[in-house]
């Protein structure tokens, strides 16, 4: 056998998965949910500190 056939036969070997191919999508999921948890905790944040940069005049409120 030659050492092209030899080497071509060895290009054809794959690398051993960390773990079963289904956990990367599941593992992935879960992290865009994480996110998105995180996204929606710190929804209406610039409202609620509005009185630090004076919007509270524009939605009505006079809070102090």
């Amino acid at each position: 056998m030659s050492f092209a056939v030899f080497a071509a036969e060895e290009a054809h070997e794959l690398a051993p998965m960390v773990m079963d191919v289904i956990w990367f999508p599941i593992i992935a999921a879960a992290v865009f949910v994480a996110l998105g948890v995180v996204t929606y905790s710190f929804r209406d944040v610039a409202n609620r500190h509005s009185h630090k940069t004076g919007g509270a005049a524009a939605h009505g409120t006079d809070h102090h």
